[in-house]
């Protein structure tokens, strides 16, 4: 039974059962090259965001990097699965912009804060709370869930190939003194002038993804960045980028590492009671987010895949301690956002260009431990890894996306009561960014349904406080911010 006993993950010879789960060394090494590329932007984008807190920078890219490294090697050895771990995007930007600039913590108490969220994501994992979360949403909102992240995965490809632009009229943004532009929702999407560089080398990256996939070419995902990263030399788009040396982000990660309990930081925390309330409603925020997040990713890629079997998820629902790779899989995420607040960063989550992997055909840890190689390797080569261009990734999270749709047809789109919930569900995730919010307006609406419907007893009790909980937390939000 694939998932469900120790010796099924080790059989002799064969420690992550490369055979059991129908896959090679070769199609693994590549499906971990594959998602190692698609979220290598994190390694240059998280310090560039976190240094405005007055965060040091080549600290920031070390902790990135040990925390993405850590995690992700917890996913492949202790679960064996094909997840990647690093601090999350929009996490980094709660750390940022509403902690430290609008709440005006500093960065060390936004750490300490990281750390207790993830001291409690720790605590409903081994309390099976987490489980019992999987366990309370409705088949068919888990199948939007799956094809909600589809197009979240999508969209997030068709825009770093930068294929849409978004026009904002004087009087419906604000410019922050960072230079970041909040827009309102006047902003109007629009196709770009097909004219840029870019764009064309993104084009041809998805042209040419989608014919090697149609034509079954094994490795077909990593041909195509490395393809369209080498057509781009010419056109001056793949270029060596800029970065601190690994010896001087190293003499700089001390400023950073173990800040989060110090004063100020975690012994600052708690020293205004007056301030109690504001640290706990923002832990809560960043717990919720980070929680549903996990769960909407492994649902979503876990299932279609194989990777979490019917086997796998009935020992997850009726076993005791770490049976399942869920279990394993879902302690391995928690742990992670500790480990990385002690070395200096934000949260530290799976990450949802996981699927990129997956969808060149990684099944196992193996395809986690050579991410995290990767990784170890891009702290001593950043110029040279994030000289692959995300015209050339962006391909890939466009086609994965569209494989994903699929878990759409298992929802029965004639009856509103089902497809209402489903919609919500699914395409908040790519209008909000975010596939907690997703996961909230799909909880959201179908209690409501429910409600009015006369069928409140249909709905698991842990649906009904996860539903008030993000009510909760869409208030605290609203208060806070």
């Amino acid at each position: 039974m694939a998932g469900s006993s120790e010796t099924a993950y080790h059989p002799k010879g064969d420690f992550f059962n490369l055979k059991g789960n129908h896959t090679n060394v070769r199609t693994e090494v590549g499906a971990g090259l594959t998602t190692f590329f698609a979220m290598a932007y994190i390694i240059v984008v998280n310090p560039t965001m976190l240094s405005q807190t007055g965060m040091k920078w080549g600290a920031v890219f070390l902790a990135t990097i040990i925390a993405s490294v850590i995690g992700t090697l917890i996913m492949g050895l202790f679960a064996n699965v094909p997840y990647a771990q690093a601090p999350g995007m929009g996490l980094n930007a709660f750390f940022v912009f509403t902690v430290c600039f609008g709440l005006q913590f500093k960065w060390q108490e936004a750490l300490a804060m990281v750390f207790i969220c993830g001291l409690v994501n720790i605590f409903i994992t081994v309390t099976k709370i987490r489980k019992l979360i999987i366990k309370s949403i409705p088949e068919s909102l888990q199948n939007a869930i799956g094809g909600g992240i589809g197009i979240f995965i999508a969209y997030i490809g068709i825009k770093n190939a930068g294929l849409i632009q978004f026009t904002s009229d004087p009087g419906t943004y604000v410019l922050l003194d960072s230079k970041t532009v909040i827009a309102s929702s006047a902003a109007v999407p629009a196709i770009v002038k097909l004219n840029a560089p870019v764009v064309l080398l993104a084009l041809f990256g998805l042209a040419l993804t989608v014919v090697l996939l149609v034509k079954n070419v094994k490795g077909a995902i990593l041909i195509s960045i490395a393809a369209t990263t080498i057509i781009g030399i010419p056109m001056g788009i793949t270029t060596v980028g800029q970065s601190m040396g690994f010896g001087e982000a190293c003499s700089q990660l001390p400023e950073t590492f173990g800040a989060a309990f110090g004063d100020p930081g975690l012994v600052s925390l708690f020293a205004d009671p007056a301030k109690i309330p504001l640290v706990l409603m923002t832990i809560f925020a960043f717990s919720l987010s980070d929680t549903f997040d996990t769960i909407g990713t492994f649902i979503g890629t876990g299932r279609k895949t194989g990777i979490f079997t019917a086997e796998d998820q009935l020992a997850l629902e009726t076993g005791n301690g770490f049976k399942s790779k869920m279990d394993k899989a879902l302690f391995a995420d928690a742990t992670a956002t500790s480990i990385g607040a002690i070395f200096g960063t934000s949260n530290t989550t799976t990450y949802v260009e996981s699927a990129a992997g997956i969808g060149a055909g990684g099944r196992t840890g193996l395809t986690s431990v050579v991410t995290a190689a990767m990784f170890i390797i891009s702290a001593f080569f950043a110029p040279l890894i994030s000289a692959v261009p995300s015209a050339a990734t962006a391909p890939a999270l466009i086609v994965v996306g569209i494989m994903m749709l699929s878990a759409f047809k298992e929802i029965e789109w004639t009856s509103l009561e089902e497809a209402i919930p489903a919609f919500f569900a699914g395409i908040f995730m790519a209008f909000c960014y975010s596939i907690s919010y997703g996961i909230a307006a799909g909880f959201i609406f179908y209690c409501l349904i429910k409600i009015f419907r006369g069928k409140a007893k249909e709905i698991h009790p842990i649906l009904w406080v996860a539903t008030g909980l993000f009510v909760l937390n869409f208030a605290i939000l609203a208060v806070i911010s």
